[in-house]
Formats: structure tokens, sequence, C-alpha cells
């Protein structure tokens, strides 16, 4: 005699209703990844920019030297930040920097501070600049999916809105 098999049990979806979760969940990602585009839009855009402007007249500085820096590597992506000091012919300048790059590098780096002769205030360093594209096409592939993912919980909370009016109205 053969054991009878029992029924197999329906399977069950969870409830299509917009769950508040979800909304939470897309906006807590919404703030966070928006957070971090804005931080690097703030500290990281406006020293590519400048860099970008005297990557052709720069030279080093007499005198200009890192007063604090240090990097970081997460896997190969590498982060900077470093305070150079130089003195101008209007007194001394001060200037903090950040540089995000992909690098896979073990050690230290060395640097030169280099700047525009005719305009010094936006100093920079040699490195910052053997890296300027390696650093721009990372802020656009990072902001890129920084901004993607800032997006995609909003847009997945209109859909689901929307979604919601549609059968509401069927």
């Amino acid at each position: 005699m053969q054991p009878q098999a029992e029924s197999p049990r329906p399977l069950t979806l969870p409830p299509q209703g917009d769950h508040w979760r979800h909304r939470l969940w897309g906006l807590l990602g919404t703030v966070m990844f928006g957070a971090m585009l804005i931080a690097i839009g703030i500290y990281t855009v406006p020293g590519l920019v400048s860099d970008w402007r005297i990557r052709g007249t720069a030279e080093p500085v007499a005198g200009g030297r890192v007063t604090e820096g240090s990097c970081s590597s997460k896997l190969v992506l590498t982060i900077c930040d470093a305070t150079l000091s130089l003195q101008t012919k209007s007194g001394p300048v001060s200037r903090d920097v950040n540089y995000i790059f992909t690098d896979v590098h073990s050690g230290s780096y060395s640097v030169t501070v280099v700047a525009d002769p005719a305009h010094p205030e936006p100093a920079t360093t040699d490195m910052a600049l053997e890296k300027l594209w390696n650093r721009t096409i990372t802020l656009l592939v990072g902001g890129g999916i920084l901004l993607a993912l800032t997006m995609a919980p909003i847009i997945g909370i209109i859909r689901r809105l929307r979604h919601r009016d549609e059968a509401s109205a069927a």
C-alpha cells in the first residue's frame, strides 16, 4: 500500500496594496543617495573644475606644501583629502582639496603643489592634474549611479501610485 501524498498547498502572493514600508524605504533611499550626490557636488566638482582651468599653465610652487593630507582606498576607489599651503604676493593662502579617482595602488602618494603663476590661489597637486581624466570619468560614472539610485525610488513610488489610481478607477 502506497502512502497518500498530501495535496500541494496553493502558492500565495503578497497583497498588491501600496504598503507604507515601500514608500518609507524609497524615501530613505532617495535622501541617502541624494545626500551623497550633493556631497560630491560640493566637495569634488569645484576642485575638478579649477584643475581643468589650470591644467595647461600649472607649475610647481616654490614653498608650496601639503600641511595635512591623507588618502584611503576602498577596492579600486581612492579618496584623497589635503590642505595645501602656499605664499602669494597678497599673503599666505590655504586651500582644502578633495580628489576621488580609481586606482589600484598600494603605499603612499608623493605630490607636489602646483598652481598657475598668474593666479596661484586655486593651487592643486601634480597628482590631481595627472589623474584629471580619471577623476572626471570617476565623477561622471559615480554621479550617474548616484543619480539613478536617487531617482529610482521616486519613480517607483510614482508608478505604484499611478497603478493604484488606475486599479481603483477600473
